[in-house]
């Protein structure tokens, strides 16, 4: 393994290259390395350093990914600050597949006129929450509290937006309104501004309103609570339709990794935590505390589908708060490769 620095859009990532198969493969980007005459092919897969994206952390540090990938695949791994950053890395041709949740999804997209991307796989549900000072009890003691969410447009900031708006709540894209909403990164800086009483609460995702708690927050919030059932897709595996068309096999190699590493969570749950916290570590130095681990992987429920109806209910969210224009999602889910392979190992297919 080795670190790299790669740029996404104006935002500095901090990646981890990881070669499968031999040291003399190509270490060419994306498909591009893999011309007439030669069988090598490097994937750029992106994900965000969060639990909701357990599914990447356990399948790299369990190698599920590199086993199923093969030697002819080098994989390249880089960590974004939000699905916002994934997006921008996306449509700039800097990813060939991605971790996301559904409103990046929805704006790469809408961005792209259809042509960017599919959604091939869920990976997560749940695992989001509103936590706010333990002295709030209620959304009507938000007007004039400052809140915070990982970036604008992404699904934990349209999902806070709707909820103050369907409560007679006011925001605005520049921090005013009613609720003063503040996009701060990385998402640990959030807990930090939260701790030190700089913002009085936010919508994050795992593990980060899990930290949040810990640190004195309570959960006004629980987002599963607003959806029925308590399901709703919180991340997509995407992939760039021009990579899909060219290596499907190597997508499909993706895709069973992606399986297996929900396999192993749910059938592991303790031993999926200390891999996702192991992966944790060695990418940005520092692991979690284990209650917090433990916390986030009980708010998630890790499962493959996309849980479709959900995210045409994210596209509704994000256009009634003035963040997306009216979008069709025909066409958005390529699913045929994942059914494909749940079919042959004896799970249950899902339809978009």
């Amino acid at each position: 393994m080795r670190r790299v620095v790669l740029a996404a859009g104006a935002a500095a990532v901090t990646a981890l290259a990881v070669g499968c198969g031999s040291s003399s493969a190509s270490s060419g980007s994306g498909s591009g390395s893999s011309g007439s005459g030669s069988s090598h092919v490097t994937l750029r897969l992106g994900f965000l350093a969060n639990i909701t994206h357990a599914s990447a952390l356990v399948g790299l540090n369990k190698g599920f990914f590199t086993k199923n990938l093969g030697s002819g695949v080098t994989l390249k791994t880089s960590v974004f600050s939000s699905g916002t950053e994934e997006t921008t890395a996306l449509l700039a041709g800097q990813l060939d597949a991605a971790y996301v949740g559904p409103n990046p999804a929805i704006n790469a997209w809408q961005k792209s006129s259809g042509k960017a991307i599919k959604i091939i796989s869920g990976a997560a549900s749940g695992g989001a929450a509103l936590v706010v000072k333990s002295g709030i009890t209620s959304v009507s003691q938000l007007k004039g509290k400052s809140l915070a969410t990982p970036s604008l447009g992404n699904t934990q900031d349209v999902a806070l937006r709707y909820y103050l708006k369907s409560h007679g709540l006011t925001t605005t894209q520049t921090g005013g309104g009613d609720v003063s909403i503040k996009p701060i990164k990385p998402n640990s800086a959030a807990v930090l501004q939260f701790k030190s009483g700089q913002i009085d609460g936010g919508w994050e995702p795992a593990p980060y309103d899990s930290e949040m708690v810990a640190d004195g927050g309570k959960v006004l919030v629980n987002e599963a609570s607003l959806w029925p059932g308590g399901k709703f897709v919180t991340t997509n595996l995407v992939v760039a339709q021009s990579f899909l068309k060219a290596h499907a096999s190597v997508v499909s190699g993706l895709l069973k990794g992606q399986i297996a590493a929900n396999d192993y969570i749910n059938k592991n749950t303790s031993a999926a935590e200390t891999a996702a916290n192991a992966e944790l570590t060695t990418l940005l130095g520092k692991g979690l505390k284990s209650s917090a681990l433990a916390a986030s992987f009980k708010e998630i429920t890790f499962t493959d589908d996309p849980i479709a109806s959900s995210l045409a209910t994210d596209a509704k969210h994000a256009v009634a708060v003035g963040l997306l224009q009216p979008v069709s999602l025909n066409g958005i889910y390529d699913l045929g490769p994942l059914n494909t392979l749940l079919k042959a190992d004896g799970q249950a297919q899902v339809s978009p």
